[in-house]
């Protein structure tokens, strides 16, 4: 199967009717058509080509918009990150640069998970991660500065963001930071979280 561009977030998303209600579904008894019908529901529009940069995408936006709109905009509110994944293109695979390993995106998680366990320490609630701070928390742990307010208040405006995805931009730009290492969010964080809502601004902005 060729590789293609699709949406980190959508892979296996159940979110429309089921297109897999019982075990042949799944391709066991053969059906070929069943199968495919279950890889489709890993992109963004029918084709599978949306966004591709070598193949070019024949859906036209009603049919991408009506395709997408299977996932409702308040359970992909719910969700921190969505991005675009596009297939690697044959440079890309022959390149010689080295990338970060494994390893050391370990050590750069432990750490940030240490820090994270240290700045929730006094509170009298048991928190470990960002991903757990309730709007109060948010308050407290994710000051920005003019700058940062400035950008995110613009992001709100034009993308027509949710409270919702308001507080799930500050903890992942908190993340960010925390993965640099750094001590304030700074506006590139929150630049950086502002792109994960990719879904946000290509469909429901």
């Amino acid at each position: 199967m060729d590789a293609k561009s699709s949406p980190a977030l959508i892979a296996g998303a159940p979110f429309a009717p089921p297109l897999v209600s019982r075990p042949d579904d799944l391709g066991v008894s053969g059906s070929v058509d069943r199968l495919e019908a279950v890889q489709q529901r890993k992109y963004p529009q029918p084709c599978g080509y949306f966004n591709d940069r070598t193949r070019e995408c024949h859906c036209t936006p009603p049919i991408i918009q009506r395709y997408i709109s299977k996932i409702s905009g308040p359970l992909l509110d719910r969700i921190d990150i969505h991005i675009d994944v596009p297939a690697v293109n044959y440079k890309e695979m022959r390149s010689t640069s080295v990338p970060e390993s494994s390893a050391q995106i370990r050590e750069r998680v432990i750490r940030a998970r240490e820090t994270q366990l240290s700045r929730f320490s006094g509170l009298k609630e048991k928190l470990y991660c960002n991903a757990q701070l309730a709007p109060r928390h948010i308050r407290s742990f994710c000051d920005l500065s003019p700058d940062c307010e400035r950008l995110l208040e613009r992001a709100m405006a034009q993308q027509s963001l949710t409270a919702r995805a308001h507080d799930r931009i500050l903890k992942v730009a908190r993340t960010i930071a925390d993965l640099e290492p750094a001590p304030a969010i700074q506006p590139k964080h929150i630049a950086e979280a502002i792109h994960y809502r990719t879904l946000d601004r290509t469909f429901w902005a």
